[in-house]
C-alpha cells in the first residue's frame, strides 16, 4: 500500500489542528495513569496488573489521545493507542490506531504484516444510556469463516446511574458477526461464531478524600463473558 492507512491519519490529524491552534481559544489537556489489577477489554483477558498511562488534547470537540498499557508480567500485552475524534453534545465518531507489540515492528503497516489494528467509532451518549458501534476497517483484523477478513465489529450499550453514594455503569457488549479477532477461548478456538454477547459488567467507582485538596478515584468492576465463560473482578486505582 503506497499511502498508508497511518499516513492518511496522520495528514487527517495535522490538517484539523492549524485551524484549531490559530484561534487562541480555549484548549484543554489532560494527563493520568491508571492501576488496574487486570486487563480486561471487551470481555477479552489480555493481561494480569497492568500500569496504563494516558494523554490527551481537545479543542471544540475535536480530541486527540494517546493511550497505553504494560504489565508487570513481561508476557502480559504491551499497547500503545492513538485516538483522533471529534464529539458535540451527544454525538462522538473516532477513529483508532491499536499497536500491540509481540509482532511485527512499530512502522510495519503492510496488510499481511503488521501488528497495528486500526478501528471506526461511532455513538451517542443519550445520559440515561451510552449507544456505541466500532469496527476494524484495516489492519492486523480477525477473520471470518471463510477465510476472509472480517472486519470485526463489537456494540455496546453503557447504562450510568448513582446508588448508595457510588457511581455506577452497567454494560453489555457484543460481537455481531462471525470474527477470530474476539472471543477466542483457546489457541485452537476460531472465536465468535456470529452474534455472541462478549461483555457483561458493572463498574462502581468511589472517589476517596486522601487531603484536603487530594483525592483519589478508585474502582471495582465486575465483568462476565458468556462466549467464553470467563469471569474476572477488577479492581483500579486513578491519578
Amino acid at each position: 500500500m503506497k499511502t498508508t492507512i497511518q499516513h492518511k491519519l496522520a495528514a487527517a490529524i495535522i490538517a484539523m489542528l492549524p485551524a484549531a491552534l490559530s484561534a487562541q481559544e480555549h484548549i484543554e489537556a489532560d494527563i493520568g495513569a491508571d492501576i488496574v489489577s487486570g486487563y480486561i477489554w471487551r470481555g477479552q483477558d489480555l493481561g494480569n496488573i497492568s500500569i496504563q498511562p494516558s494523554a490527551s488534547i481537545s479543542y471544540k470537540g475535536i480530541w486527540l489521545s494517546g493511550w497505553g498499557t504494560v504489565g508487570f508480567d513481561k508476557d502480559d500485552t504491551k499497547e500503545f493507542d492513538l485516538t483522533v475524534g471529534y464529539s458535540i453534545k451527544g454525538f462522538s465518531a473516532s477513529i483508532t490506531d491499536y499497536w500491540f507489540d509481540g509482532g511485527a515492528g512499530y512502522f510495519h503497516y503492510g496488510a499481511r504484516n503488521t501488528s497495528h489494528v486500526f478501528e471506526a467509532q461511532i455513538g451517542y451518549d443519550f445520559d440515561f444510556i451510552a449507544v456505541n458501534w466500532y469496527t476494524n476497517f484495516a489492519g492486523n483484523d480477525g477473520l471470518n469463516k471463510k477465510g476472509e477478513r472480517a472486519y470485526s465489529s463489537y456494540f455496546s450499550l453503557a447504562a450510568p446511574f448513582k446508588l448508595g453514594g457510588l457511581d455506577w455503569c452497567a454494560e453489555v457488549g457484543a460481537t455481531p458477526w462471525a470474527t477470530s479477532f474476539y472471543n477466542k477461548s483457546g489457541s485452537d478456538d476460531f472465536g465468535a461464531n456470529g452474534f455472541e454477547i462478549a461483555n457483561i459488567s458493572l463498574a462502581a467507582t468511589k472517589t476517596l478524600d486522601i487531603a484536603e485538596s487530594y483525592s483519589l478515584p478508585v474502582s471495582a468492576k465486575a465483568i462476565w463473558n458468556p462466549a467464553t465463560e470467563g469471569a474476572y473482578f477488577v479492581f483500579g486505582i486513578n491519578f
